[in-house]
This record gives C-alpha cells, structure tokens and sequence, in this order.
C-alpha cells in the first residue's frame, strides 16, 4: 500500500470514500500490505475496479488543486475569495497568507452556514499533503466552489511571496 499511497496519494481518502476502507482502526490497511491484500480481505473486491477507482479520484483530486501563482493573480481579482489554512494554530501564527483565516468549528460553521454557496473557498495547508483532506470535506457538505493551494504555504513562499519565511515540520 505505501506504494499506491507514494503514487496516488489521495488513494486512502479514495478507498474510505467508496469502499470503507483505510479510515479507522477496524477498516484500516498496513504500509507493508499489497492492494490486493486489502481487496481480499474487504470482501474480495476486484484489484482492477479498485485501482480504477483509485485512478480516477486521483484524477479528480487534480483538478481542486491551485497554482499558488494563479491562486495570486484570482485574489487580486477578487477579493471575495476565502482562504482557509488547516495547519496547527502553532504553524498558522509563525506564518500565513495575509487575509487567510484558521479553521476552527467557529469558521466551519460560518462556511457551511453561509448558505450562498457561491463565495470561492480555497484551502491552505503545509506541503499540499492534507488539504485535500478539507476541501472533500467541504465539497461533501455541498460546497461548489472548493479548491486546494498546491504544494501549500510552502509553494506560495517559494513562488509568490519569496520574503515569507518557510519551515520543515519534524518526521514523527
């Protein structure tokens, strides 16, 4: 599995989403198992359906994401557009893009109470790695216009706003 995850790595949210698998404890997949371990053990599902529905959220998963740079020029153009950085209070406070907001229940709220759907919402989070996490979520709650930061605040540090300071999160 860690090398459908190294190649796809939307694939858990993926596997959860259809098929109940990767998002607890008891529906769970080991880093060492292969996809068709998993296929088997989950009710002898078909490898080639599963890698297909892999494949195709992956897809997917693309087109939420946002070039820092175009993310830039969009914000330029309209002030309208929400930032909204997952990261720990910790990261957000030593860095952030200026206007971006933390996610909190008090922000979720506001969001999914907003009822217009129609305010563009884009996620931010450290390296692009759990933000897409947020925006399905978001995306499931019947938000529309959802998108992810590409490489996340570190991207936008590299290739927009070079001054900002840029950090490495510890390996656990």
């Amino acid at each position: 599995m860690s090398a459908v995850l190294e190649a796809f790595p939307g694939a858990q949210r993926a596997l959860f989403r259809r098929y109940h698998i990767g998002g607890c404890s008891q529906c769970g997949f080991q880093p060492t198992e292969t996809l068709a371990q998993v296929c088997e053990r989950n009710g002898q599902l078909p490898v080639d359906e599963v890698l297909a529905h892999i494949r195709s959220s992956h897809e997917q998963d693309a087109k939420l994401l946002i070039e820092p740079k175009e993310l830039g020029e969009w914000r330029k153009q309209d002030p309208a557009v929400r930032l909204v950085d997952v990261r720990s209070r910790e990261e957000f406070e030593a860095v952030n893009i200026a206007g971006s907001q933390l996610l909190s229940q008090d922000v979720m709220r506001q969001i999914l109470g907003d009822g217009s759907n129609t305010r563009p919402l884009v996620i931010v989070d450290h390296q692009g790695k759990t933000g897409l996490d947020a925006a399905a979520y978001f995306i499931g709650h019947g938000l529309q216009h959802v998108r992810c930061l590409r490489g996340g605040i570190d991207a936008w540090a590299q290739e927009v706003e070079p001054t900002m300071r840029r950090y490495k999160l510890g390996q656990a």
